[in-house]
């Protein structure tokens, strides 16, 4: 008996040594037990990016508020539960957060840093009561074997505290949400980073049309003196002076107007373009565009003047839930199903009604059509394409 268990682990061992990747080792290389952090810094990039940029500001929103406003279904084998314990957690994660606002912040998260983290705490008895999101700039992957993750460092005010992961039963405690990164293997790629260029272009167009509307509008010059011939020059003191006089007189939006008053030997020459040679506003325009772009907003929706890619606002506002929100909601309700759904017992799947969507409503009609005029189903079948129960009498062609 002892050789044929030995036989069976050896066996064992083998399909599991078959069953690891091959780059595995090579991915937690030099960084084992050690944490890594995010690659880019993501108070800088949200400092940069959503403070300081309106076009980021509205991009996120529309997309977090979009997916929070779904409300959540919950399936078993195909038969919807109007009352279950996992709905009750998701309408009410924490006592100090509603279900909207703890996937508005998780989905704002997911779209600044490219990473989310939602963190469960459990009852006694290892039931999952309550789910809080946790910012991104304070956590840390601790890379374990195999490429695997070992755990989490939070990190807040100097104080970091180890997060456990697996519990006895397997179930992670830290869900970590991340986009597409083609050059880390731990953290996520945020849409910023794509667009940071564009979003320090408009920023900084943004500042410079500010710095000209505090000066009046006009461009810098330079104060030009010895014109009629005189080459004694000025001594230090003397161009001091006359440059905190020319600062306190005329520069500022409250001196704006004023006019500029020279005696002696003084000539004022302008050397700025203006923003008309410049077309400062034209780039901006430009910038906006690409920002919205990698963000996945049609440029309609974020304020865009001139942007004439879609007919109206609703079919902008169509191409935002088709293109952008569904596919962003579904790769977190998958993510949802493989975590937590199996918590709360087996055959469960959480979903979303589509047709609730007043944004969506053209497929719906599009939908109505389709079937109304097809002859060849019946009033049944019809009905229940449109998720309608059978009528009597109904199995008859319309």
């Amino acid at each position: 008996m002892k050789n044929w268990m030995k036989y069976l682990t050896k066996k064992n061992r083998a399909s599991m040594v078959q069953k690891q990747s091959q780059v595995s080792s090579v991915i937690a290389y030099n960084t084992l037990g050690r944490p890594v952090w995010t690659p880019k810094r993501y108070d800088t990039l949200s400092e940069e990016g959503y403070r300081k940029n309106v076009i980021v500001y509205r991009s996120v929103n529309l997309i977090s508020r979009g997916v929070a406003s779904v409300p959540w279904r919950l399936y078993n084998k195909n038969r919807e539960l109007k009352d279950h314990p996992l709905l009750t957690l998701l309408h009410a994660p924490s006592p100090r957060e509603a279900g909207s606002s703890f996937m508005e912040a998780m989905t704002s998260y997911l779209l600044l840093a490219g990473n989310a983290y939602i963190e469960s705490i459990l009852t006694n008895d290892g039931r999952v009561a309550e789910l809080h999101p946790l910012r991104p700039d304070r956590m840390q992957i601790i890379p374990g074997r195999g490429g695997i993750i070992a755990g989490y460092d939070y990190t807040v005010n100097g104080q970091t505290q180890r997060l456990k992961t697996r519990q006895k039963n397997g179930f992670n405690r830290i869900l970590h949400l991340k986009l597409f990164n083609p050059l880390n293997d731990w953290y996520g790629m945020s849409p910023i980073e794509a667009a940071s260029c564009s979003i320090d272009q408009h920023n900084t167009v943004a500042s410079h049309n500010l710095a000209l509307l505090q000066n009046g509008g006009r461009p810098s010059g330079a104060l030009v003196v010895g014109q009629g011939g005189d080459d004694i020059p000025m001594s230090e003191e003397q161009r001091h002076d006359l440059k905190s006089t020319l600062r306190h007189m005329y520069e500022g939006s409250q001196n704006a107007g004023r006019v500029l008053v020279l005696e002696g030997d003084f000539k004022w020459q302008e050397m700025g373009l203006s923003p008309r040679d410049l077309d400062f506003v034209e780039g901006k325009k430009i910038s906006a565009r690409e920002i919205s772009q990698a963000y996945g907003v049609p440029p309609m929706l974020v304020g865009v003047p001139g942007d004439a890619t879609f007919s109206n606002y609703r079919e902008a506002r169509y191409h935002l839930w088709e293109d952008t929100i569904l596919p962003l909601l579904d790769h977190i309700i998958d993510e949802f199903n493989t975590w937590l759904v199996p918590q709360f017992g087996t055959g469960l799947r959480l979903g979303y009604d589509i047709d609730g969507i007043p944004a969506l409503a053209p497929r719906r009609e599009e939908a109505w059509s389709k079937f109304s005029k097809a002859p060849f189903l019946t009033i049944n079948e019809k009905r229940q394409a449109m998720g309608y129960p059978p009528l009597k009498g109904g199995d008859v062609l319309a």
